[in-house]
């Protein structure tokens, strides 16, 4: 890292459509150490950066409610941000897919702000269209679709801890083909031709984060080669994704039920590309949702 990027101000735009986390997002920061404003004028957030005695970093949310919103504008004022010494930009980006972001404004029956008289399914459309050219510029772009307040929490912490340096934020995690592919995701690896524990009795009810699994699922002869093939080939593409300029890639591993073969390889690699230097985060879908409904009950 460079000295003037040392002494540069962190500043974090966090943004999104309603009802996809952006108010929690900043209250984790605010939490974190960030001094957080929301809604600020687009007109008054280069001023606000040039006030003296800047010392925390800061993070502000932005909008279509902002009076003076717009694409172009809040795309020339993350240029221009991007371009001060004096100032370390990110953009941080919470998306939601359609149907989930219903059924938000359905349980909590907000109207949604871009569709006061209409129904929230116009509202939600139009802002999509609207945020789209700003979507494509975030440096981090965090999909709640599928994440709890908790979970959300630690994602925000993971990437943005005060102090930290905003790198390549890799994610790897676990899925069932029968639920369908991760939102998302840039790579995908499917497990299903290795050993499945599902067959096995006394592990049947285990998971991959179990050793008893991971010593079965390892055992296939297959599995070295190919678990060293992914990793090798991930090794090969980060740097890359890195010098590009890309700030988030998605790792996928998927098998029948979710549970043994591809949470064994998530886990795996994870703390492969962890020891090799890497920040990663690591999920299991199905897991997580077990939880979840066993919480509910």
């Amino acid at each position: 890292m460079t000295d003037a990027l040392k002494k540069a101000r962190r500043v974090v735009l966090v943004t999104g459509p309603a009802g996809a986390g952006r108010s929690s997002a900043l209250n984790v920061l605010e939490d974190a150490g960030f001094e957080v404003i929301d809604n600020i004028p687009l007109r008054m957030l280069l001023a606000l950066l040039d006030a003296p005695d800047q010392i925390r970093p800061m993070a502000l949310g932005i909008d279509q409610r902002n009076r003076d919103f717009s694409t172009d504008r809040v795309t020339e004022v993350i240029a221009q941000m991007r371009a001060r010494p004096d100032v370390q930009a990110e953009l941080l980006y919470l998306d939601c897919a359609t149907d989930v972001l219903l059924r938000r404004f359905s349980e909590t029956r907000r109207r949604h702000p871009l569709a006061l008289s209409d129904a929230p399914s116009e509202g939600i459309r139009l802002e999509k269209e609207l945020l789209a050219p700003v979507r494509a510029q975030a440096d981090t772009l965090i999909d709640t679709t599928e994440l709890n307040i908790h979970q959300l929490r630690e994602e925000i912490e993971h990437w943005f801890a005060v102090g930290g340096t905003h790198h390549l934020s890799i994610s790897v995690q676990s899925f069932s083909y029968k639920r369908g592919l991760p939102r998302s995701v840039d790579m995908v690896f499917d497990c299903r031709f290795l050993r499945n524990p599902f067959w096995e009795p006394q592990l049947r009810h285990l998971n991959g984060t179990d050793k008893a699994v991971q010593d079965y699922v390892k055992q296939d002869p297959l599995y070295g080669a190919f678990a060293k093939q992914v990793l090798d080939l991930s090794l090969l593409i980060l740097p890359a994704c890195q010098s590009e300029g890309k700030s988030h890639i998605s790792i996928a591993f998927g098998c029948t039920g979710g549970q043994h073969r591809s949470v064994t390889l998530a886990q795996a690699h994870a703390f492969s590309l962890a020891e090799a230097g890497w920040q990663v985060s690591i999920r299991h879908r199905e897991l997580d949702e077990k939880k979840r409904e066993e919480t509910a009950r």
